[in-house]
């Protein structure tokens, strides 16, 4: 038994706002209706409100890997931080 404490990492850090951030921001474009229930501007004859629905199916793929790659980052770099941490003691 080693008489020093453990050393706890944060919980809430930057990268993991900005995780929350990607993963959240689909939730709240989706939610609020009325930023895109109008029909102008027609691209390529489709309405307003089809196509940027399906734009945000694009944009929330892109947003839900980002935050995946991230969170593997972030993990691996705590499991790595816990291991090197407790050798150099």
């Amino acid at each position: 038994m080693s008489d020093v404490p453990e050393v706890r990492q944060p919980v809430v850090t930057p990268v993991r706002v900005v995780i929350a951030v990607c993963l959240v921001a689909p939730f709240v474009a989706m939610l609020w209706v009325g930023s895109y229930a109008r029909t102008d501007p027609t691209f390529i004859g489709i309405p307003f409100f089809y196509w940027y629905q399906m734009l945000w199916v694009l944009i929330s793929t892109a947003l839900t890997m980002t935050a995946y790659q991230l969170w593997q980052r972030d993990q691996r770099a705590r499991k790595a931080g816990r291991t090197s941490g407790g050798a150099q003691r």
